[in-house]
């Protein structure tokens, strides 16, 4: 397939270079040349704005659907640059956004391409920058044969089966077999980035419970304690104890194990830790929904107030967050 892809950031220039190791044409624009001609090197197709991108990506015989994929920053830059393509596009075309969008403005914007014919799919992406080697994992949301015309997008892009253990209890014709794969159809517009909003509320979570078990650690040596009651731990050694057979394993641990043995104290992370909107926006649903959600609440929480004192246990976070999305937090 041709793909026109929007956004060559952390992880948008690795999304088109996955898909041109599975044989797809890709198109790239963004707004700097210089990832543009990065990428043009690995194989890409140049383009020079979304009107040029328009005309790569025509088919003379019309016998195929263009396909725009934005990678952008949800908001502003997402809205322009669909509003823009909108302008664009042929009545059959696909416009896929891949950033991190509220799923609202998902809803909104495929009721309004819908209008000119186009179609709209919203793709939750979790991978960061290790999704050229490891695969993306997706949730989709948009029609069900739009998305199913897009599979062999997503199958290239997805980790595959792996080496993982297949789930016991599966039953093959009761269950979508792509999310064995790394990705699922999660539903209409807006339900892929509503279910991706949830997997980043929940990983606010799992990240303050390794970050606060860190600092316990970390601060049983102080001089607050009983001095037969204090224990100078080496956390490398914990981390990488805890990745091996431990029921709190994860590729959040496994990246913590890494930040810490190469500087225990962590000291090149600031512990100010930012948040990307997921967080609340999840805290924000289940406000609507009368869900209680004690926990990512209280982690939404602790990074608003890492900014204005910051931990040990902060430092950890920002360590993580540098490890899978490349996130940089350095001492001010």
């Amino acid at each position: 397939m041709k793909i026109g892809l929007v956004g060559l950031g952390r992880m948008g220039g690795n999304i088109a270079r996955r898909l041109m190791q599975a044989g797809h044409q890709v198109v790239a624009w963004d707004r700097s040349d210089e990832a543009v001609q990065a990428l043009a090197k690995d194989g890409a197709e140049a383009a020079t704005g979304l009107s040029d991108m328009a005309g790569k990506l025509a088919d003379p015989n019309q016998s195929s659907r263009a396909i725009w994929w934005v990678m952008l920053p949800a908001g502003g830059p997402t809205e322009d640059t669909i509003a823009e393509i909108a302008k664009l596009a042929k009545d059959g075309d696909v416009v896929i956004d891949g950033g991190n969008s509220f799923y609202k403005d998902d809803i909104r914007r495929s009721k309004m391409l819908a209008e000119q014919g186009i179609h709209y799919v919203d793709v939750g992406t979790s991978g960061g920058v290790w999704g050229l080697e490891r695969g993306y994992c997706m949730m989709i949301g948009g029609d069900k044969e739009t998305v199913d015309h897009l599979d062999p997008i997503f199958d290239a892009l997805a980790p595959g089966l792996g080496d993982i253990v297949r789930t016991p209890g599966r039953v093959a014709d009761k269950v979508d077999q792509r999310a064995e794969k790394g990705y699922i159809h999660a539903g209409p517009a807006g339900a892929g980035h509503f279910v991706k909003m949830i997997h980043n509320g929940i990983e606010y979570g799992l990240m303050q419970a390794y970050a606060e078990g860190f600092d316990i650690l970390k601060s049983k040596n102080s001089d607050k304690l009983p001095e037969d009651e204090r224990f100078d731990l080496n956390l490398t050694d914990i981390a990488e104890v805890w990745r091996r057979g431990s029921v709190i394993s994860s590729w959040l641990l496994d990246l913590t194990a890494i930040a810490l043995a190469k500087d225990e104290m962590l000291d090149q992370f600031s512990g100010h830790v930012a948040d990307s909107g997921e967080g609340q926006w999840t805290i924000d649903a289940a406000m609507e929904e009368k869900v209680p959600a004690n926990v990512l609440t209280a982690s939404l929480f602790a990074r608003y107030r890492s900014r204005v004192e910051h931990t040990y246990g902060d430092k950890v976070l920002s360590a993580m967050r540098f490890g899978f999305g490349g996130h940089t937090e350095i001492p001010q």
